[in-house]
C-alpha cells in the first residue's frame, strides 16, 4: 500500500487511533469522518491486513512502574547484518525497542530500561558480545509522543 492509496478517511482513522486507540470507538471515528460505523470498521480491518496498522500497545510510563532508567545506546553493526540482528537484540532482557538508522556511523539505536545501573550494564555487555560497537550511551529523563500531524485532514 503506497501513500497515494491513503485517503482523508484513512488518515483520520490513523490519527484517531494514535490519539487513543483503546477508548476510540468506530462510532466516534465515524462521527469525526462523516462516514458510517461499518465503513470505519472495514477501513480499520483493511489498514491492519495491509500492515499499515501494525498492532496496538500500551504506552507504559516505565519510571512510574518502577524502572526509572531509560538508556539510549547508539550502536554500530556491519551494514549487511544491521537489519538481521534486530530480533536478537530485542530478546535481551531490558531492551524495549531497536531502531535501524540509515545515516551516520551509528546505525542502531537500542532503548533499554531498568531500575538501576546494574540493570542497564548487562544490556551494553550483551550488545558488545554480539560484536556491536556501543558508541554512545544517553540517559533519558522523559519521552513523550504525539499523533503524527500528517494524518490530520481539513475535515478534522
Amino acid at each position: 500500500m503506497g501513500e497515494q492509496d491513503i485517503d482523508d478517511v484513512d488518515k483520520a482513522i490513523l490519527y484517531a487511533l494514535q490519539e487513543d486507540a483503546r477508548n476510540m470507538s468506530s462510532g466516534d471515528i465515524a462521527e469525526r469522518t462523516g462516514t458510517s460505523d461499518s465503513t470505519v470498521r472495514k477501513r480499520i480491518q483493511r489498514l491492519e491486513s495491509e500492515g499499515m496498522i501494525k498492532g496496538y500497545s500500551a504506552e507504559v510510563d516505565y519510571q512510574r512502574s518502577g524502572y526509572p532508567l531509560r538508556m539510549l545506546l547508539f550502536c554500530t553493526a556491519s551494514i549487511p547484518e544491521r537489519g538481521e540482528i534486530v530480533p536478537d537484540i530485542l530478546e535481551i532482557d531490558g531492551v524495549v525497542s531497536v531502531q535501524e538508522l540509515v545515516t551516520g556511523e551509528q546505525n542502531l539505536l537500542v532503548t533499554a530500561v531498568g531500575e538501576t545501573d546494574s540493570d542497564i550494564t548487562p544490556v551494553a555487555q550483551k550488545l558488545l558480545d554480539m560484536d556491536l560497537t556501543v558508541a554512545d550511551e544517553v540517559l533519558v529523563r522523559s519521552h513523550e509522543t504525539t499523533p503524527f500531524g500528517g494524518f490530520v485532514t481539513d475535515d478534522g
